[in-house]
């Protein structure tokens, strides 16, 4: 893709919307459309890496209450032409065709790779990457698995969303907090070390995953960079490409 000169490409993962409650996911979800609505005059294309949602699930005939200024701010962009792309990410994988519906947004889930500007770019939420998280990977595999996807299916949303939502709100209990949030040094970082090991075979001049909690910015090599987006919890942070160079920014 050729990027015109006048337009951007921008990187943001992590919203959690429905997190930690009600009140707060409102405020935080206000301030992302107010994002969202200040760079649509120059976004070529947005793309949203993973845990947009704390909890995602879509029953065939019924998909989850909320965010209706969040997606209807989707919806408009789409409208006007920007591509959207969307991740799943381990709070949110289990999306399906609603939103590529409805909005016209594009969903992956695995990492995918593209060229803007001649500039390579490795993109993925970045779950279950790199070394070690056994424990996760195995949960991952068995909740991509059609059969248990079918199975819970089967519970009804009133009893399945609630119990699906006590334990997402465990699991971000018991995943956050001080550990998450210290920088483990560039040679421990896990995303780093899976970006190092895919260079070692193919050169790609940024890796950009969410997933991490932490604002990123580490330079692999002479020619590479890894960039991790935060999340808009406690950092409103994001990326964007403006055709020569990507840098992680903040929003005020």
């Amino acid at each position: 893709m050729a990027l015109n000169s006048a337009k951007k490409i921008y990187f943001a993962s992590d919203f959690h919307l429905g997190a930690p409650d009600y009140e707060s996911s409102m405020i935080r979800e206000k301030l992302i459309v107010k994002w969202l609505d200040e760079i649509k005059t120059d976004a070529a294309e947005i793309y949203l890496m993973g845990d947009m949602f704390d909890f995602w699930y879509e029953y065939r005939h019924t998909a989850p209450k909320g965010f209706v200024r969040f997606l209807g701010k989707l919806a408009e962009l789409s409208d006007a032409g920007i591509p959207i792309t969307f991740f799943t990410g381990n709070h949110d994988m289990w999306m399906f065709n609603y939103l590529e519906k409805e909005i016209g947004v594009t969903i992956y889930r695995k990492p995918i790779e593209k060229t803007f500007n001649g500039k390579k770019f490795y993109l993925g939420h970045g779950d279950g990457l790199g070394p070690g998280d056994h424990g996760y990977k195995f949960i991952k595999r068995v909740f991509s698995n059609k059969v248990c996807q079918w199975l819970f299916a089967r519970i009804h949303p009133n009893f399945g969303m609630g119990m699906a939502h006590f334990w997402s709100h465990k699991s971000r209990a018991s995943n956050g907090g001080e550990n998450e949030e210290k920088f483990l040094g560039a040679e421990h970082e896990w995303l780093a070390i899976y970006a190092k090991e895919i260079l070692q075979h193919q050169h790609f001049d940024y890796f950009i995953f969410g997933h991490r909690h932490l604002p990123l910015d580490i330079q692999l090599n002479a020619q590479s960079k890894y960039i991790n987006l935060g999340e808009w919890v406690n950092y409103n942070s994001y990326a964007v490409f403006d055709g020569v160079n990507l840098e992680l920014k903040y929003y005020k």
